[in-house]
């Protein structure tokens, strides 16, 4: 089968301009910032190490601000990336896991506090959200499987 990479995700936002500052704020790369006209402005930002960007703007989605919800950035240290995030000027959660198991339930249902007592990959998080309340998770793996 060919080969398929998800390398941009949108992020609907309502101030372009706060949503860059503080995107940038957290250390991600600006990759374009393009605009034609009032009605139409795109800027793509990459995380660090990371292969997928964001995109947001103004005509890029007719999603509602602050929509997008469960985005993952995946990590190897969960405490050192919520260090980091924080620092950055995210009000991110402190680290959790959840209470049945393996991935988190949605919102804050089941979160017990502290990374996965057995840590395991995949089963440590934190969350913060931008301006506009767009959902983010970081996801400890230290692990995974063949091929990935």
């Amino acid at each position: 089968m060919m080969d398929m990479k998800l390398e941009v995700v949108v992020v609907p936002v309502s101030d372009v301009g706060k949503a860059k500052q503080f995107y940038e704020g957290l250390g991600w790369r600006e990759d374009a910032d393009f605009s034609a006209g009032e009605q139409f402005h795109v800027v793509q930002l990459t995380p660090p190490g990371s292969a997928c960007s964001i995109i947001f703007g103004t005509g890029v989605t007719s999603a509602a601000p602050g929509s997008a919800q469960g985005l993952h950035l995946a990590v190897t240290d969960i405490e050192a990336a919520r260090a980091e995030l924080a620092e950055h000027g995210a009000d991110v959660s402190e680290v959790f896991h959840d209470a049945g198991g393996v991935f988190h339930h949605a919102g804050t249902a089941d979160r017990v506090p502290g990374p996965d007592p057995g840590r395991q990959s995949y089963s440590s998080f934190a969350s913060f959200t931008d301006p506009d309340g767009n959902g983010w998770l970081i996801q400890e793996i230290t692990s995974r499987l063949p091929g990935r």
